[in-house]
């Protein structure tokens, strides 16, 4: 037989002596269902009282309504993840196709903007490697030599050699896109290289919440590491 549970000198029991007792004894409503049926608890909404049944159907249900948000969220991840894995496939066949450096910027430009949606992009370098990419002429395309001092602006971005995402500063828009510089809603900074040392792809888009700062920078890594693959091969 269960022993019952008593407070102090025959005073009703605690709280907590309860809650040990009910834990400890989760058969204890089968045995006495007509106390679960008369139990009434306050309704979370409102004043209005619920059985103890009720109050654990509404907990399940927005248990259910949570997870189900979940799932939908996750479900809208993998779809967006899917679509950014068949931009980066796409950029990368381009890429191998190309048979020269020419072919190379040229692959970059119509991925970003038939895939990525880019407003505007530069390809700035600044290894003596790819200092060939001056004759191409080409209005994406800026070389610098490292030590520049008009590089300075970009420093904690090459000391970091990590992506960056969302507004950049004022400096480094005016200098990366001129005039055009003000229309520029977001932009994203990819590093070519070791920590940079090829230099930087900068991809800008007119909407400001196209690049966010919270965004993931994974996808930008497997693209400057692409990209700098196929720039090194032709070089070479």
């Amino acid at each position: 037989m269960n022993k019952p549970i008593r407070g102090v000198e025959g005073s009703l029991p605690a709280e907590e002596q309860v809650a040990e007792f009910l834990m400890a004894h989760p058969e204890f409503f089968e045995r006495h269902a007509s106390v679960l049926a008369r139990l009434r608890l306050p309704h979370q909404r409102g004043s209005a009282a619920v059985s103890l049944v009720e109050r654990q159907v509404l907990v399940l249900r927005e248990k259910h309504g949570s997870l189900e948000k979940k799932l939908h969220e996750l479900i809208e991840y993998g779809r967006a993840n899917d679509a950014i894995v068949d931009r980066v496939h796409r950029l990368t066949r381009r890429l191998l196709r190309a048979r020269d450096t020419a072919g190379v910027v040229a692959a970059i430009e119509t991925s970003l903007r038939e895939d990525f949606g880019a407003s505007r992009w530069v390809l700035l370098a600044t290894d003596p490697a790819l200092a060939r990419l001056a004759d191409l002429n080409n209005a994406h395309v800026r070389v610098v030599p490292r030590g520049s001092a008009e590089l300075r602006i970009f420093e904690t971005f090459f000391e970091s050699g990590r992506p960056r995402s969302g507004q950049i500063r004022d400096t480094q828009r005016d200098y990366l896109f001129g005039g055009e510089g003000s229309q520029v809603g977001s932009t994203v900074l990819v590093p070519l290289g070791e920590r940079a040392a090829l230099g930087l792809l900068a991809i800008a888009s007119h909407d400001t919440e196209r690049f966010l700062p919270t965004m993931s920078t994974d996808f930008l890594v497997r693209i400057g590491e692409i990209v700098t693959e196929a720039m090194s091969a032709r070089q070479a």
